[in-house]
């Protein structure tokens, strides 16, 4: 039987998981720092370099073994390697150059003329792709069976549009030009499902699931964090026309996925993403200035997001906030991820959370 040996109980964590994707299990993501290492190995000297602090696939996976191997990892938490190269670096495969940062990397709008500009397409030969793949091809090679190697946060729809096209650009287009959106989303769409099969074809684990990196989230067959970040910028009838057609396809395709909601602006949309029944579960950014997501100001949002028949994802949780939130939420189709000061505070939370399974 194939075990996941930087993780006790891995079975028990996927059937739980399962639970909360179709609506009926609690689940809660824990991590802690080890009391004990799982692996005495020194800590890497980061690369003076930024490109290859991001591309150094040696450098990407002993980082990230050294990390894993000092976290405990409570509830239905697992480790897994995260190949990312920048959020949304699919933009990257189509055209567009990055520009690494310390804790980011921007992607430049490569769409001068809508008038003249090729139809978008995915390049399996772009340097940028052949480097995201090799960082997957270390981690898979070095995990030997210790933790999952997740898809990176590719991003899709709107999102990779605003990364090659500009943020002001795309809202005029959307006037001026809406036709242009419409198919340039719709071949963003079909660039990121090949994309995303390139990849999972590398990955795929022995349970026949996926781990999308971004929020650490498991599931069998296809799964994917999904979003549209700016669809805070324009209304609820541009979001139904430009986003919706291809979101609801993409979950379609996808045996699950979670819609990421970020900031107030975008809660507009709501009702929206609700009414999209091939989508499974939301999860909510409440964004800078406002109360982390396990504060009881969001606790309404939650109810009328199960009650819409969707499971839901709270992150950035603190350990006292977690029962308060069992309390008034409940605990079926709940996912809360919490990060504890300890072991052996983040073992008593599991014992108390345990109560309400």
């Amino acid at each position: 039987m194939e075990v996941l040996s930087w993780r006790d109980g891995w079975d028990g964590v996927r059937e739980r998981l399962g639970a909360w994707w179709n609506r009926e299990g609690l689940a809660l993501c824990i991590t802690a720092p080890r009391e004990t290492p799982l692996e005495e190995t020194a800590e890497p000297p980061e690369p003076a370099d930024l490109a290859r602090r991001w591309l150094d696939p040696e450098y990407r996976v002993r980082r990230a073994e050294w990390e894993m191997s000092r976290t405990y990892y409570g509830g239905e938490a697992f480790p897994s390697f995260d190949p990312q190269v920048g959020p949304g670096n699919l933009a990257a495969f189509m055209g567009s150059e990055p520009e690494y940062a310390a804790e980011t990397v921007w992607f430049n709008p490569c769409i001068d003329d809508p008038r003249t500009h090729p139809p978008l397409r995915f390049d399996d030969r772009s340097p940028h792709f052949i480097a995201q793949m090799r960082i997957v091809e270390q981690a898979r090679e070095s995990s030997r069976g210790r933790y999952t190697v997740g898809l990176p946060d590719l991003i899709e729809n709107v999102d990779i549009l605003v990364s090659l096209r500009g943020m002001e650009n795309v809202l005029t287009d959307m006037i001026d030009r809406p036709g242009f959106v419409e198919e340039r989303v719709r071949e963003i769409n079909r660039a990121w499902m090949e994309a995303y099969e390139r990849i999972r074809a590398r990955i795929q684990d022995p349970w026949g699931g996926t781990t999308w990196s971004c929020f650490r989230i498991w599931g069998k067959g296809r799964t994917a964090k999904v979003q549209c970040d700016a669809s805070a910028g324009f209304s609820p009838g541009m979001f139904r026309r430009f986003v919706v057609p291809c979101l609801a396809e993409q979950c379609g395709w996808l045996d699950h996925s979670l819609y990421h909601i970020d900031g107030v602006q975008a809660l507009v949309h709501l009702d929206e993403l609700c009414a999209i029944g091939e989508l499974d579960a939301i999860q909510w950014a409440p964004g800078a200035g406002r109360p982390a997501g396990g504060d009881p100001a969001w606790h309404w949002l939650y109810r009328r997001i199960v009650a819409a028949g969707k499971s839901v994802m709270v992150t950035d949780v603190e350990p006292r906030q977690v029962v308060p939130l069992l309390e008034s939420v409940g605990p079926r189709g709940l996912f809360l991820t919490v990060k504890a000061q300890s072991e052996a505070q983040a073992r008593e939370l599991e014992r108390t959370v345990a109560r309400y399974r």
